[in-house]
Formats: C-alpha cells, structure tokens, sequence
C-alpha cells in the first residue's frame, strides 16, 4: 500500500522486457501464485486496517480517500480522486457520500466553474484521516515481522518492478501521447 499515492513506478519508463518464464500451466498452483499471495496479503492489511479503523466507522473504500484528501489540497474533485485511486467514479461517489453525511468532508462548487466541485476535508475530517498513517504502519509492521530492513526494501523493489512491468503491458488509451511525440 503506498500511502503517497505515487510509485518510483512513475519515475522510471516501462521497457519491453521479455515475459518470465517461471510460471508454466503444468505445475501453476494458487498458494505459488505471486498474484493470488498478493492479493491475500492485501486482503489481510485491509481487514486489519479496517478493524482498527472501525471506530470511527471507516471502511478502506472511505478511509482512503480521505486519507488521500489530507495528503493532496490541490485539485481535489471527486474524478481527479478516482483516477489517483484507481477507483471507478460510481465507487468514489458513494464513498464521498458517506464520508459527507458521518461530517468528514464537504462538496465546495468552484466559483471559477460551477461545474466543478471541490472536496475538502472538515476540521473532524482532518483529525480522523490523520490517524491512518499510525494504523497503516502499525499494520505493515506487523506483517513484516521478521523482515529485515534491507528485505523490506527489495520487497518495495520487486513489487515496484512488477507495477511497471504491468503498466507496460497497458494498451494505449486516447490520452496517452502517440509513440515517437
């Protein structure tokens, strides 16, 4: 979980690399699955994060947008939002919904254009997202029990790596530059 909301992934250009050939359909089993461990892993930082954070009754789709509005005070809408959280924009509605009704955030229209609206967290709304950091670490701590610090960063290391390689096997889409510009 990366609590900027920004990889070294984004500094470094995806190169074609040639596919691994370490998986073979032959012997692929789920519990050597680096997809399948990943997301169990995941699955298990979330549901320990959101035991902690019940108390003020924040689930992770709520918890982290809000945390990412503490971090981020410029161009703060709900699409900008979405798309830094890779969220769909229905999701991110509902989440921003609920976190404005429990008095976390308020909806601000732009006085520049009146179609845009800006998120910005209340004063209680501040104070619960800046309790995520002391959650997130304590509970990335405790799963890397017994890691040392240089395993921890290769872990960082290797997963970086495998974002960038997913990244480049991305199709095009429109708003990415064409080749050669």
């Amino acid at each position: 979980m990366d609590t900027d909301f920004a990889t070294s992934a984004d500094a470094e250009p995806a190169l074609p690399l040639p596919p691994s050939d370490f998986y073979s359909p032959g012997s692929y089993t789920p519990m050597e699955s680096a997809g399948f461990l990943m997301r169990r892993v995941l699955s298990s930082i979330l549901q320990q994060a959101d035991g902690q954070l019940a108390q003020h009754d924040l689930t992770y789709v709520q918890w982290l947008p809000l945390y990412k509005l503490l971090l981020c005070s410029e161009n703060n809408t709900s699409t900008s939002l979405a798309r830094d959280l890779g969220m769909d924009p229905a999701s991110i509605t509902r989440a921003l919904d609920r976190i404005e009704a429990k008095g976390l955030l308020r909806r601000v229209r732009s006085t520049a254009d009146r179609r845009c609206v800006h998120l910005e967290l209340t004063e209680q709304g501040r104070a619960v997202a800046s309790e995520v950091p002391a959650v997130l670490t304590g509970v990335l701590n405790a799963h890397l029990a017994g890691f040392s610090h240089d395993e921890c960063r290769q872990l960082l290391h290797m997963l970086q790596r495998m974002l960038r390689n997913g990244e480049a096997l991305r199709p095009a889409t429109v708003a990415d530059p064409p080749a050669g510009s």
